[in-house]
């Protein structure tokens, strides 16, 4: 017993050290990628594990399958790290369980809702994989969540350690127009930076692209419950109204009065229980918020959300150079799914922060176009910043 003591003694004071110089912003090992096998799925086919650190300790753990982000791993104020991203213990939860919660996968084609599950394009009439009563959610039934991607490169540049994963999605999945082909590269930077930029063509026909992630946050740790204590600061002052099935209505209300305005910082739990009709049908959070400032592909982001864990003391900024973005308070966790902790997720246990373009853009003609044409790039990202106050 002694002798067990005084080994746990010893690695606490490593952990300890470690925490000191993570804390402190001192290197402590320089950034790497590792990929391992993660299992296999029903059909047989192997899934990979990609891990990111930086010289901070900071980890990041995604998956070729749905080119999910399983673990992130970032120090609290202590400098302690843990996981504040949801998600399953193992690949076969992944494939069985996760079209509903879509934890941490990447969404497409077209992130978010088609009304009816048919558009318009060019002329042409397309119908969609229907997944959500009448309409298409998340890109259908077997959208880019439920795909197995190819890590295509990695590696450690000047930039951190990164992972590019590729997609090809034939002409008519889903009964989408053209081949698409998708690189989603995901990079772990020395500041404490994840981010996720999208590069996506299409050959054939023109086509609709909308991708992002549903990653599901909790600053004070993946499974530690509620996550009303959280600050939220959203810069957008206008939300897209829906109707009661999640459609927008083409209105983009002010969020003056109502409580979809984070202009200022405020308690995510002083507006979960509201009664305003917006809020009613969802159960909570759920709309795409119209963010301030302009949106342009390429590499130009701005800071779009800012929340912080009084907890933890754990801080997260969201940029994008998307127009959009879903918040969503994880409304319709009721308990049925257990996470990589092995604790069960409740409502209101995570925030989903979702830069997009807006919900059925192809069937509404004021909203920012998603077509892609041949010869054209789909160039659009966004980051997750971490820090911590004292």
């Amino acid at each position: 017993m002694s002798r067990f003591h005084k080994g746990r003694s010893w690695l606490l004071s490593a952990s300890a050290l470690v925490a000191s110089l993570a804390i402190s912003g001192i290197a402590c090992a320089d950034p790497t990628v590792q990929v391992k096998n993660w299992g296999k799925l029903s059909t047989g086919q192997k899934v990979k594990a990609i891990t990111l650190t930086n010289d901070h300790g900071m980890k990041v753990t995604v998956l070729s399958y749905g080119a999910v982000v399983q673990e992130v791993d970032v120090p609290d104020r202590l400098g302690r790290l843990g996981n504040v991203a949801l998600g399953f213990p193992n690949i076969a939860a992944y494939e069985n369980h996760n079209s509903d919660p879509h934890f941490g996968a990447v969404l497409g084609r077209v992130t978010n809702r088609i009304s009816g599950g048919v558009f318009t394009l060019d002329g042409q009439t397309y119908h969609t994989s229907i997944n959500e009563g009448p309409n298409t959610l998340h890109g259908g039934t077997e959208g880019f969540d439920r795909k197995l991607w190819i890590i295509k490169r990695k590696g450690v540049d000047s930039q951190g350690a990164y992972v590019v994963l590729q997609l090809v999605s034939k002409d008519g999945d889903q009964g989408f127009p053209g081949d698409l082909t998708t690189q989603a590269t995901y990079r772990l930077s020395a500041n404490d930076t994840l981010s996720l930029k999208f590069q996506a063509k299409v050959k054939k026909a023109p086509t609709v692209v909308n991708l992002s992630t549903h990653n599901y946050w909790n600053l004070n740790g993946e499974g530690s419950g509620t996550i009303a204590p959280e600050v939220v600061q959203i810069y957008a002052d206008r939300y897209l109204k829906t109707d009661d099935q999640s459609i927008p209505t083409g209105d983009l209300a002010s969020v003056d009065g109502t409580p979809f305005d984070f202009r200022q910082p405020r308690t995510v739990g002083e507006g979960l229980l509201s009664r305003d009709p917006q809020m009613v049908p969802q159960g909570g959070y759920d709309k795409c918020m119209v963010l301030i400032g302009p949106s342009q592909p390429g590499n130009t982001e701005r800071v779009v959300a800012r929340v912080t864990d009084p907890r933890s003391g754990r801080v997260m900024e969201v940029a994008t150079n998307m127009p959009g973005m879903q918040f969503y308070s994880a409304n319709h966790l009721i308990g049925n799914y257990q996470g990589t902790s092995g604790r069960p997720y409740n409502k209101w246990d995570a925030l989903a922060f979702e830069p997009e373009f807006y919900p059925n853009s192809p069937n509404t003609p004021s909203f920012p176009s998603i077509e892609l044409k041949p010869g054209q790039t789909y160039d659009y990202g966004m980051s997750f910043h971490f820090t911590h106050q004292q």
